[in-house]
């Protein structure tokens, strides 16, 4: 009974502090994807997240932002031409390619987005965009 005990006990242990190993990965992709936003985003989504209404579509909880991450990864790589609507609203503003950003940028950048303006999503992996930015345009 004991060892039953103890093993329960040490497993309880490894979930917890691989639970706050995943926090603190999390919180520090965030704050990366924070001084990314800043330097990149943030001209054209503005501080809240808000967008600029008719040219640059919101990014608080944005259908895009929350929805399929290959799809969101896809516009940060090679960009948004198409007058297409976001939420039944159209923007008019194109979005360049950020294909000067890495992969672990993109990654923090969107987990920054995904958990900021009043979304609460998964977080963006590296290897995901690795996977998306392999594939061809």
């Amino acid at each position: 009974m004991k060892k039953i005990f103890s093993v329960i006990l040490f497993l309880l242990f490894v979930v917890f502090v691989n639970a706050q190993t995943n926090q603190q990965t999390l919180k520090a992709s965030i704050d990366r994807g924070q001084k990314i936003y800043f330097k990149v985003c943030l001209s054209c989504h503005m501080l809240d997240g808000g967008g600029v209404p008719h040219m640059n579509p919101p990014l608080s909880q944005s259908s895009y932002v929350l929805g399929d991450k290959a799809k969101i990864i896809y516009i940060i790589l090679h960009g948004l031409e198409t007058r297409e609507p976001i939420d039944d609203e159209y923007y008019s503003n194109n979005m360049a390619a950020h294909t000067d950003l890495n992969n672990q940028q993109i990654a923090d950048v969107l987990t920054y987005v995904r958990n900021s303006f009043g979304n609460k999503a998964s977080a963006v992996s590296v290897a995901e965009v690795k996977a998306v930015r392999s594939k061809k345009k």
